[in-house]
């Protein structure tokens, strides 16, 4: 997973598919998701989640989504962030949930000394006597108040979906606790097909996203030379995407990543381009927290017989991948037909444990479904995927061909504009 330097923003606009969600928990028997993760909350309700989920712990939010459409979605939301919340999203079923930042509202209200006036607007947040704000926030708190709010909809007994994969035991017996008679299941995997087929809105933050990436690619492409560092060719790459989102005017660019490597030793951070140097580019921009993923190699001068001679393998395999990702297709046989193509092109023993990867607003650049032997996936029209087609050998350098490609109803668009052979500079 690749580092990713952003700002956790909501977007202000939910994109989670209530149809779709009430089918995959109905084949799934649940009456209800429980989303805690700052990613799903925003997800679910289009609002930020705030400073609070920062130590990644459960309990400060929560989103309900009912199975049955007909009841409405309810969240759990923090003080701080209640106006925000109210300004994003379409819930209105809302319980408060205070954390440690005091806060205070006098707008609208009549002029009076200080004291009266911040004690006015306590009385009017009907604050209670005797009200102290926890350390950071209360997660049994927050669990209590989603349960009543599950409760209310006549949900408290039933089967309710939690991502266990980013809830730890503590919480776990936490939110328990707070829910005795509810069964908890297991749902990371429904919320993940759930999140795997993006919306107009989430395409068209990827779509540029790449853009921006790309202008990026050629201010690097433009950069290298002999003599030039590895770091300079960052900071150009960087600049470029900077200055293309400045030239659209682009507000919500909320990141940047690199993996930009120079020379034999693929990894290495340092160094500087020599002739006969592989420039390996792996790159991506965040826009709203969606973040693209594309990888591209220069050479400085003319490539040696090994390098050559191992990306034209690279290229075979890449080739051979392509035409499968399409609606029906197992991502499993993607798999299989890119490793033979390898093994084809003289190389039998490389292994690779995916080859490419869902694209979204999770943690890091690669997000579930994976192009993996392992996966039970079958592609589907919406699909926003990474394929690539790396090799990392010392001694040689590094090389990638990636590209990211949306998937169409009856086949795939390549988002990416750039040649993506190895080019000699």
């Amino acid at each position: 997973m690749k580092h990713i330097a952003a700002t956790g923003q909501g977007n202000g606009m939910a994109h989670l598919d209530r149809t779709r969600a009430s089918q995959l928990m109905e084949t799934a028997g649940l009456d209800a998701l429980l989303l805690l993760s700052p990613e799903s909350f925003t997800y679910a309700t289009g609002a930020p989640a705030g400073v609070a989920t920062m130590w990644r712990r459960a309990g400060a939010v929560a989103a309900i989504v009912p199975a049955d459409p007909a009841l409405p979605q309810a969240a759990v939301v923090t003080d701080l962030f209640e106006a925000a919340f109210r300004a994003s999203s379409a819930i209105t079923d809302i319980r408060i949930n205070p954390i440690w930042v005091e806060t205070g509202d006098i707008r609208g209200m009549d002029a009076r000394p200080p004291e009266e006036l911040i004690n006015a607007a306590w009385e009017r947040q009907r604050r209670p006597a005797g009200f102290q704000r926890p350390e950071t926030f209360d997660a049994n708190m927050g669990f209590q108040l989603a349960a009543a709010l599950l409760a209310e909809k006549g949900l408290d007994e039933g089967r309710i979906g939690i991502e266990f994969d980013g809830l730890s035991v503590a919480d776990f017996r936490l939110l328990s606790a707070a829910l005795p008679q509810a069964e908890l299941v297991d749902a990371s995997d429904l919320v993940r097909r759930l999140k795997m087929i993006k919306s107009p809105t989430e395409i068209g933050h990827l779509r540029m996203a790449v853009e921006l990436a790309e202008a990026g690619i050629v201010a690097l492409r433009e950069t290298i030379d002999i003599g030039i560092s590895r770091d300079e060719l960052a900071s150009a790459w960087e600049k470029g995407a900077r200055a293309e989102a400045a030239r659209r005017g682009v507000q919500n660019l909320t990141g940047l990543w690199e993996y930009v490597s120079v020379g034999q030793n693929p990894w290495t951070k340092g160094g500087v381009v020599e002739r006969g140097d592989l420039i390996k580019v792996d790159v991506g921009c965040l826009i709203a927290g969606y973040t693209s993923d594309t990888g591209r190699t220069f050479v400085c001068g003319a490539p040696s017989a090994l390098q050559a001679r191992l990306f034209d393998a690279l290229q075979t395999a890449y080739d051979a991948g392509l035409p499968l990702l399409q609606p029906g297709i197992a991502m499993s046989e993607v798999h299989r037909v890119t490793t033979e193509a390898m093994g084809k092109a003289g190389f039998p023993g490389y292994t690779r444990g995916h080859f490419g990867h869902g694209l979204g607003a999770g943690l890091g650049s690669e997000e579930w479904p994976f192009l993996s032997r392992q996966s039970d996936v079958i592609i589907e029209p919406g699909m926003v995927l990474a394929f690539e087609t790396p090799w990392y050998v010392d001694g040689a350098g590094g090389m990638i061909i990636e590209n990211q490609l949306l998937v169409t109803a009856d086949g795939h668009e390549i988002m990416n504009r750039l040649p993506s052979v190895l080019v000699s500079l």
